[in-house]
């Protein structure tokens, strides 16, 4: 019929994608790192020198974050938040090329996404569902039970035979609608997101140009990616459909919106360009949209490549953390064996501690031993729900923490932090380039400096 033959004519051309293939390396035949070895010895250190004292002071009840085995040996993860109809999902489609098959995501102008998508490699195409990912322990999705069933069934895995699977999985999101109660969706969809949050390499943040609403709902995201700046990236989606005036306005009013939602020295990477497979409209910035999208591939391919760092980093991160809640813990129990006398009522000797817990110079205390940095220290308030839960008398001391043949927990965490963790992340900075992690550019006893991560 006509109409259709009219419809034909103006389906808009597709741009070339030879710099996305080149700039994610999606042609090259090399092996994949084998890192099957690093990780082996990263999940030994773990185990053996971090896990028996996260236990032992039930570090979980205080963070909410268990490392599963799953997570130690996850690829990098790719998170796309934002508000509805801005363009995740066919971003998504863009990068992985799947415009047109029969594995593309739904994308539309109506909030199209309802569901957490994990895009990830397999052999052949296929959909799995979220109650079966969170009952496979080797997939580091088993911890999303505890948001209940009904959460469950709004989480769905994709299996796409992909390069860039291979290396990296991606996590499509609701769509952020403003003026929805939370309740409305029947889970917790901030705790869900924080999650996501906590264990993503890489925050894209996506917006368009043609409606910048930043209301409540989005306010509450980026309360829950303070911290997590240097892993966010902003994306001006959709550009090519205004004008470069009309753009740089909306670019503005986007910083404007922005800027008192994250309190950093130095703004997040902001990308302005159009993504998905379709020709730039004419008389708009095309050199510099193109531009733009291949930053943004480095970027991916930048956290891609420093996968193994990342990963080290992030575990001796949290032994840092484990090891100064169980000095804090001791410390608490000291003070309580101090204060006790034959007389005494416990509990009233312990709400005192808790409730004002400087009058006994504990959080001062833990700050005069080495290596503790006073903004790795917990909120005292935490302290009182924690205790709250898990009564003192439940907890040994860290002197009483030792065994003959398996040593002192304390001395086997510190050994991790100090010099296990740091002789790792040298190891393979050696496979790489001679010389890139010695101690000078990591500075073995402090935090591992990371090309990519801000410190």
């Amino acid at each position: 019929s006509p109409p259709e033959e009219v419809e034909d004519a103006s389906e808009p051309t597709k741009r070339d994608r030879s710099h996305l293939e080149s700039t994610l390396k999606l042609n090259e035949d090399k092996p994949a790192d084998d890192v099957s070895g690093v990780l082996q010895r990263l999940r030994k250190i773990y185990h053996s020198s971090i896990k028996p004292l996260e236990h032992s002071y039930r570090y979980n009840e205080l963070r909410q974050h268990e490392i599963t085995d799953g997570e130690i040996t996850s690829k990098p993860m790719v998170l796309f938040l934002g508000p509805w109809s801005v363009g995740k999902s066919s971003m998504i489609n863009y990068l992985l090329g799947l415009d047109d098959t029969p594995y593309q995501l739904y994308t539309g102008a109506e909030p199209t996404t309802s569901e957490f998508t994990v895009i990830m490699h397999g052999p052949k195409l296929k959909t799995i569902e979220g109650i079966v990912m969170a009952a496979d322990s080797a997939r580091s999705f088993s911890p999303l039970e505890k948001f209940g069933q009904n959460f469950l069934e709004k989480l769905i895995g994709i299996e796409v035979p992909h390069k860039l699977l291979e290396r990296v999985t991606f996590v499509d999101t609701p769509g952020i609608i403003e003026n929805r109660k939370q309740q409305e969706r029947g889970y917790p969809f901030n705790d869900v997101c924080q999650w996501f949050i906590d264990r993503a390499d890489l925050i894209f943040v996506v917006f368009d140009p043609t409606k910048l609403d930043v209301g409540l709902e989005l306010e509450m995201l980026f309360r829950q990616l303070k911290g997590r700046e240097s892993q966010i990236r902003i994306i001006l989606n959709k550009a090519d459909s205004l004008a470069t005036q009309e753009l740089m306005r909306v670019y503005g009013a986007l910083f404007w919106s922005l800027a008192p939602l994250i309190n950093v020295t130095e703004p997040p990477r902001v990308y302005v360009s159009s993504f998905w497979p379709h020709e730039y409209h004419p008389d708009t910035h095309k050199d510099l949209f193109l531009k733009e999208e291949i930053s943004l591939l480095e970027d991916l391919n930048q956290v891609i490549e420093n996968r193994m760092e990342n990963k080290i980093a992030f575990i001796r991160q949290h032994a840092i953390r484990v090891r100064i809640h169980a000095l804090l813990v001791d410390r608490y129990l000291q003070t309580y064996k101090d204060k006790m006398t034959f007389f005494s009522d416990g509990e009233l000797v312990f709400r005192d501690i808790v409730e004002d817990p400087d009058k006994f110079f504990i959080f001062k205390s833990i700050l005069a031993k080495t290596n503790v940095s006073k903004f790795d220290l917990p909120n005292r308030e935490a302290y009182k729900d924690f205790f709250g839960i898990n009564p003192i008398t439940s907890f040994k001391l860290l002197s009483q923490q030792c065994s003959y043949m398996g040593g002192c927990f304390l001395e086997k965490i510190e050994k991790a932090i100090t010099r296990e963790l740091p002789d790792l992340l040298g190891s393979i900075g050696l496979g790489k380039k001679p010389n890139v992690l010695s101690c000078d550019v990591t500075g073995c006893g402090e935090t591992p400096k990371n090309r990519y991560k801000k410190p």
